[in-house]
């Protein structure tokens, strides 16, 4: 069956959802969103493992256009950010133009007919002027495949595939990682296992969480009075946003901070070989900086172990590390993070003059002109696509950014009588070139570690390097001459 339709987006978390809401608002209504899960939210829907929080303020980690009043926690739980999605898809009518259990196969830009050809597993064809991806770079699990992995008879499952049917009271855990989500979920599990030990690679640079329960008046007055809420939100900004000068060459700035984050640690490791294990050896910001209270509490609990040996072998009941000790477990949770710089190698998007996106970045590398928009790929947009993710400030300000841009490249091309649009090569060079020599000059390539920023190449192609509100500016308006119109006048 094919459908016709001027916009399909894809994916129904922030990007999505938010991307559906400015085609309302510029008065479109034929388009569609689909979704291979059976509800809307994104990361917020799939990671539902214990703990599971925003790491930006709620007031801030949220839509301008639909501020919720009634957060109950300055940095809210993940049950309360979905609830908040799900609310927005309502209340901005979004549900007619959903299509849940519909997962994208694949795309083909047809140069006669000026139109995407999107392929999904539902056999549905759609037919489309416009194609605008929200899928991010949090929604492929990386589970790395340890030695011995096929011989484990007991449970194993990554973070943000949280196996609730297995329960880990009185059992022996282990866990693979230390970044984002093992933070949160180890403090809620140690507690309740009979022995949890913890495989470290890397230690994380950790923060004190600024958390507090919301103040009943300060829900009323922000229901009352919305503009106390926008003022309140535009401190936030502000106040986030000033990190950003660390993160771009100021390095004794991120001293200081190092030094917050050291005096953390002492205040709630008191043995001399456990802080010494979980103190960074890089540069703070090189990887993601985490905020937890109670993360380094849980691992000096009498049950925790915390193993900076590597992982050497998997058995049918242990797991056996690089020094030789064998470690008896009955449950292993990889909290190993995302596939991010490649997630985009599964993409299957066949653009002008028949070229492969995801082939032609392996080889040239990720290239795109405002992390939005690819060369030879007419009428394309991606949303929280390459170096556009952040460490110091909300992504969704950045997601809005966007979705005004793209609805101005609609516009553009409408108002030329174009059939398409793409970035000429020139623009996306220099854009590229401007990129990555801000980045080479910023604490994820000059902080002495190895991330997930970073591609197999070594490249920053995650991180947008600076200030937000210089991504605003660069992304007001579209500038026609760095880009093509394709088919005037049809």
């Amino acid at each position: 069956m094919t459908r016709y339709v001027h916009t399909v987006v894809i994916g129904t978390g922030f990007s999505g959802l938010g991307m559906a809401i400015q085609l309302k608002r510029d008065g479109r209504d034929d388009f569609v969103v689909l979704e291979k899960a059976d509800e809307v939210g994104g990361t917020w829907r799939d990671n539902t493992y214990p703990g599971c929080a925003c790491d930006i303020q709620s007031h801030m980690y949220s839509f301008s256009f639909a501020q919720n009043p009634d957060w109950t926690r300055s940095f809210s739980p993940q049950p309360e950010i979905w609830d908040y999605l799900r609310r927005v898809a309502d209340d901005f009518g979004l549900r007619r133009h959903l299509r849940f259990g519909v997962e994208v196969t694949g795309a083909r830009w047809d140069a006669d007919e000026h139109r995407w050809h999107v392929t999904t597993g539902t056999g549905e064809e759609y037919v489309t002027r416009f194609l605008v991806s929200g899928i991010g770079g949090l929604h492929i699990p990386n589970t790395p495949t340890l030695p011995g992995i096929e011989n484990f008879e007991g449970a194993a499952f990554h973070s943000a595939r949280w196996d609730h049917t297995y329960s880990l009271a009185g059992k022996r855990v282990a866990v693979v990682g230390t970044g984002a989500s093992a933070v949160q979920f180890i403090p809620r599990i140690a507690p309740e296992v009979e022995r949890l030990t913890v495989f470290q690679r890397t230690p994380p640079w950790i923060m004190p969480k600024p958390d507090h329960a919301m103040p009943a008046w300060a829900k009323r007055l922000f229901r009352l009075v919305p503009g106390a809420q926008r003022l309140y939100r535009n401190v936030l900004y502000w106040l986030l946003e000033a990190r950003a000068i660390g993160f771009n060459g100021r390095p004794g700035l991120m001293r200081l901070a190092q030094k917050v984050a050291l005096a953390h640690m002492r205040r709630s490791v008191e043995d001399p070989d456990l802080r010494r294990k979980l103190t960074p050896d890089y540069v703070m910001g090189c990887k993601r900086v985490l905020i937890a209270n109670d993360f380094y509490p849980a691992l000096t609990r009498p049950n925790v172990d915390v193993v900076t040996d590597g992982i050497a072998e998997v058995l049918a009941h242990s797991v056996v590390d690089t020094a030789g000790v064998e470690h008896e477990v009955d449950a292993i949770i990889y909290g190993t993070g995302f596939h991010v710089t490649d997630a985009f190698d599964y993409l299957d998007i066949t653009g002008a003059d028949g070229r492969d996106l995801s082939k032609q970045w392996r080889a040239e590398g990720i290239q795109t002109h405002l992390g939005i928009t690819v060369a030879g790929y007419p009428n394309l947009f991606f949303l929280l696509g390459p170096n556009t993710a952040l460490g110091h400030n909300s992504v969704v300000f950045m997601i809005e950014s966007q979705i005004r841009y793209v609805a101005k490249a609609m516009e553009l091309v409408e108002r030329r009588g174009a059939a398409a649009l793409a970035p000429t090569e020139s623009a996306q060079a220099r854009f590229q070139s401007d990129l990555q020599r801000k980045l080479v000059g910023g604490v994820w390539t000059q902080g002495g570690c190895k991330s997930w920023y970073l591609d197999s190449h070594g490249v920053n192609r995650t991180i947008w390097p600076g200030f937000t509100w210089r991504y605003w500016q660069h992304t007001r308006d579209v500038d026609p001459a760095e880009h093509e119109f394709i088919g005037v006048g049809r």
